[in-house]
């Protein structure tokens, strides 16, 4: 147990490892030389730093001195020892595009935040975020979800956090805001404004509760006028396929009489030529019989035969067809 608390006291809380050159800033905590100004050297934008722990701030940048007696300490350690003891490396984990880095961990190591300290104003992944459950200088620190916003809660001028609001400038600031540019403004807490804006939102919400309704009536309306278009659109479509139908059945049935009346006018009309068509054979074979018979009668030489049988062929031609002139 004793090791155990030895070891975690040699740590370095950037890197989980073994100190290496070690340096105690003011505030008491101790890193690795090389961790903390790697830590610091992303804090050279702002010229504002802190310790990666307690969120103490410095200005300037601290100068860093070896602290010798963690670094005998340190040195005591046997490699074999130092292995056993050696807290198992945190495993690198991908952290996605969408999600919030620890602000702690070593660049080479980013991990994945799992919370946002609103008095650290700073994200912590799951290791470095112990301190704040087991440390009772962190007691009175307020954890929230994981924020990649953080940095837009803290004052940009004095770089602590926003939890005044101003109403004379409609804006949020931070405390030393109150005591400096907006010093004798009309200012109140944060949650205090948030309170009186929340008043407002129930009448705002009562006005959109009642749009939505009005707009559902119309909705409903709309269609149900849809659906009675629809059922309309429909009928005259079956009453259309109906008239069709009808119109169809008729013609057929005009067609069918007309065929029939075409049929039958036909079948009389080929009788009544067939009729005439035989009448006309008859005749003519009737007049060929009576050429024939004048021919032989022209070539008889016998004088009383011809105008015995010329008496004859008057008389019959007075029965024969009336298209046959008298001689």
């Amino acid at each position: 147990m004793a090791a155990c608390k030895e070891t975690d006291y040699l740590s370095c809380s950037i890197c989980l490892d073994i100190l290496k050159i070690p340096v105690t800033l003011h505030c008491g905590h101790s890193y690795c030389m090389g961790c903390v100004n790697g830590y610091w050297d992303q804090e050279d934008r702002c010229g504002v730093y802190s310790c990666p722990q307690c969120r103490h701030t410095y200005i300037p940048r601290p100068v860093l001195n070896k602290n010798t007696v963690l670094a005998d300490l340190a040195g005591k350690m046997s490699p074999e020892e130092e292995e056993k003891q050696q807290p198992t490396p945190p495993v690198k984990v991908e952290v996605d595009p969408v999600d919030v880095e620890c602000d702690v961990c070593a660049a080479n190591l980013k991990l994945k935040a799992v919370k946002s300290c609103l008095v650290c104003l700073a994200s912590f992944c799951a290791t470095h975020l112990q301190p704040h459950y087991e440390s009772a200088a962190f007691k009175k620190h307020k954890l929230v979800e994981v924020s990649a916003s953080i940095q837009e809660k803290i004052c940009s001028k004095h770089d602590k956090l926003l939890e005044v609001y101003c109403r004379s400038d409609g804006q949020c600031i931070c405390l030393l805001c109150v005591m400096d540019e907006h010093k004798g403004h009309d200012t109140v807490s944060a949650a205090a404004e948030r309170k009186e804006k929340q008043k407002l939102f129930g009448k705002k919400k009562q006005r959109y509760q009642q749009g939505i309704q009005e707009k559902q009536k119309q909705l409903r309306q709309l269609r149900q006028k849809m659906k009675a278009l629809q059922c309309s659109g429909a009928a005259a479509l079956d009453q259309n396929e109906k008239a069709y139908t009808e119109i169809v059945q008729m013609a057929d049935k005009r067609r069918c009489t007309v065929r029939e009346l075409i049929r039958v006018q036909e079948t009389a009309a080929v009788s009544r030529a067939e009729a005439l068509v035989d009448r006309l054979e008859k005749d003519i074979s009737e007049l060929r019989k009576g050429e024939d018979e004048l021919k032989q009668l022209s070539l008889t030489e016998d004088h009383i035969h011809f105008l015995q049988f010329k008496l004859i062929l008057i008389l019959r031609q007075d029965r024969s067809s009336p298209f046959i002139p008298a001689a």
